[in-house]
């Protein structure tokens, strides 16, 4: 099919040899998945399948989106996020590959769900998610669909929790597999990707030095841990704000501050949330911070940091640079938030880099097979892959690197299956 003949809703088909070049940018630090795509490409595993993939448009999801073409699925892509669509890439699946795209960076909440809609309309046997969008919207909206669909896979944590609220009250209609339950995922994208992507995008919105600067993280999963570790080796004076007792007390043994989130907004220079969950950083805690103050979120959806409410406790919002606003408060401080609290590192940057994708998206692929094999047999719950898939995807990475590791010789298999000494 013609892009001519084809629907789809991008910024501008004229950007697509950029994009393309970027796609094949990342397709060249992506081994694993190539290897898994040229083994779809000779099995076939979805001929005859509609794949709809609500994902952050970007080159290393059209790298995912490619190889799940070549195993024969009637891919559609839409975005996950009204800010993370990178329009070269989107105009490049539809001009090259045949790929239906609706997404276009910047575009409205209203524009978002209609786009969303159009992946449901596609009527999909497969889904690929992240964020849990259009699964909901699939059980609420379009219930007729739902005997249609094999199953789902979801990247990111926010998505897994409203998955597993789903499966807790019995309305998950269909097995989903939580693609970030895998080791080789969330230890490795989470922690490195998220990182390292976060903190480049505070620094592209706002261009400021991090060192020296005290910088509080609301969240110490492995999305957490990596933005502390990036933020301190980049001369951040880190404080970690928890809920969880256990991974407050982590920080602590990593030489972090750990204190609420409270007393953390008064002496706090950066702020950047990372926990899936509402009102994280709230209008009391921006109310009582320092003047000039920083206000980024790297988890999935924009209600993080309370954003909406702050208009309310302001005088003035003025756009300062393309993803930093200034709110000038009622108090006489101003505060500056960046991407209007989206996800820093995908809004004002281009997320994770290939290398770490190459995994999570090496689990997308796997957990769509996987799917697909047992159809039929898997239960109308929150699935993670078997641990051999972790183990083969490790493998994989670390044979592209040009890594060896030790093997175990039989004497020591039968010592370590042994209880006698």
């Amino acid at each position: 099919m013609l892009a001519a003949e084809m629907k789809y809703d991008i910024k501008d088909i004229n950007l697509a040899e950029q994009g393309e070049n970027n796609i094949q940018w990342a397709i060249k630090d992506m081994p694993v998945l190539t290897k898994i795509r040229k083994r779809f490409e000779q099995e076939k595993p979805f001929e005859g399948l509609r794949l709809s993939a609500c994902s952050h448009v970007t080159k290393e999801t059209a790298a995912l989106c490619l190889t799940m073409q070549a195993g024969g699925a009637d891919t559609v892509l839409v975005a996950s996020n009204p800010l993370s669509t990178q329009d070269d890439v989107a105009a490049a699946l539809v001009k090259y590959h045949n790929i239906p795209v609706y997404a276009i960076a910047g575009e409205s909440v209203e524009q978002y769900k209609s786009h969303i809609k159009h992946a449901i309309e596609h009527k999909p046997n497969l889904v690929i998610e992240d964020g849990c969008d259009l699964v909901s919207m699939l059980h609420t909206d379009y219930p007729e669909l739902l005997s249609n669909i094999i199953g789902s896979t979801e990247e990111t944590t926010t998505g897994i929790i409203r998955l597993q609220a789903m499966e807790k009250e019995g309305s998950l209609k269909f097995p989903a597999v939580g693609v970030n339950t895998s080791l080789t995922k969330h230890l490795y994208d989470n922690r490195y990707g998220t990182g390292q992507s976060s903190m480049d995008g505070i620094m592209r919105a706002a261009n400021i030095l991090i060192a020296g600067k005290t910088v509080v993280i609301s969240g110490y999963g492995w999305c957490g841990r990596g933005c502390a570790l990036r933020a301190k080796a980049l001369g951040g004076d880190v404080i970690v704000c928890e809920v969880d007792p256990l991974k407050a007390l982590e920080a602590v043994m990593e030489g972090y501050r750990v204190m609420p989130i409270a007393e953390a907004a008064k002496v706090g220079d950066i702020f950047l949330t990372v926990t899936g969950d509402k009102h994280v950083v709230d209008i009391p805690h921006i109310l009582s911070m320092k003047e000039g103050a920083i206000l980024a979120n790297a988890g999935h959806f924009n209600w993080e940091v309370n954003v909406l409410d702050l208009a309310a406790y302001s005088t003035e919002i003025k756009r300062i640079r393309p993803y930093m606003d200034e709110y000038k408060l009622n108090n006489g401080k101003s505060v500056y938030v960046l991407c209007e609290g989206r996800l820093v590192n995908l809004s004002a940057a281009e997320g994770h880099p290939a290398s770490v994708m190459d995994m999570s998206f090496a689990n997308q692929a796997l957990g769509m097979e996987y799917i697909v094999k047992n159809r039929g047999k898997l239960e109308n719950k929150l699935h993670t892959l078997p641990e051999t898939v972790d183990y083969e995807i490790a493998s994989l990475k670390l044979e592209a690197m040009g890594i060896k590791i030790d093997t175990l010789t039989a004497e020591q298999k039968e010592y370590l299956n042994s209880w006698k000494i």
